[in-house]
């Protein structure tokens, strides 16, 4: 009845279910041997499965910059037409899979929850007159917003400190929020699968399942923006999206023309190790 799409659903309990949604065979087999084998039927919790994940893409899968749910943040002081390149490290845990370079323009894409008009107490991201870092780029700070007809906001703007490059403060200022980017000349736009648990209780064998099901176990995202690198990403490969979790290239409905990420698992790790 389309609840799910089949046995390879990566909300399904099933190995097939797992590869879709980015489980690597060596996540899997970890988490069997420190499981062990019992002799009764016994549960294991589902972070746990995740914490095993996170411990072998953290080591292996590249660090790129994603941006899920996209406003354009307009750096007012920076040439028009220019372009620049940085080098970014694919991943601090393997310095051997060296750098890749990432370009930079006046016109860039950031999360909307990246910016604030009216912050809340703690916020340290974009808001009218704070500055963040732009990872590995410069230091920006925030001159104001546009908003559409709607009351949405369309539009951020900024002004980068040209001796910021790298995200250095050669006067030694202190910036506490760092954010992520994508040049908006060069992103591609990619749809984004947010996978949740199928159903709303941890055993779902206790009742009638249909009436357990999550209804907020898929949300879909069309107009994400990835880094141009990302081009040609294939199945299985899985990437870091930069403060957002482990993706995955979908191995069913990906293709060059329109790449689909499934998000495997968040950075935060809900599992309690044992002391």
């Amino acid at each position: 009845k389309g609840y799910v799409s089949g046995w390879d659903d990566p909300r399904m309990p099933t190995l097939c279910g797992l590869r879709r949604r980015g489980y690597t065979p060596a996540s899997i087999r970890n988490f069997a041997e420190r499981i062990g084998v019992a002799k009764v039927n016994s549960t294991i919790e589902y972070s746990f499965l995740e914490h095993c994940l996170r411990e072998d893409l953290n080591k292996n899968a590249r660090r790129v910059m994603g941006v899920l749910d996209p406003v354009k943040l307009i750096v007012t002081n920076y040439p028009e037409g220019k372009t620049e390149e940085f080098q970014v490290e694919n991943n601090p845990e393997r310095p051997e899979d060296g750098t890749r370079t990432v370009d930079f323009s006046r016109e860039l894409w950031i999360e909307r929850e990246d910016f604030m008009e009216h912050p809340v107490k703690g916020y340290f991201r974009l808001f009218p007159g704070n500055e963040v870092r732009l990872k590995t780029a410069y230091i920006v700070r925030c001159t104001g917003c546009k908003r559409d007809d709607g009351g949405n906001v369309a539009e951020v703007y900024a002004e980068y400190d040209p001796e910021t490059r790298g995200g250095n403060t050669p006067d030694g200022r202190k910036v506490r929020g760092t954010i992520h980017w994508v040049n908006a000349k060069t992103a591609i736009t990619a749809e984004i699968r947010l996978y949740d648990s199928l159903f709303t209780v941890p055993d779902p064998e206790a009742g009638d399942f249909l009436k357990l099901l999550n209804p907020d176990s898929l949300e879909v995202l069309k107009n994400s923006k990835v880094e141009a690198s990302l081009a040609n990403a294939e199945a299985p490969a899985s990437f870091q999206f930069m403060r957002q979790g482990y993706f995955c290239v979908d191995s069913a409905d990906s293709t060059p023309e329109h790449l689909v990420f499934n998000r495997s698992v968040s950075l935060k790790d809900g599992f309690k190790r044992k002391k």
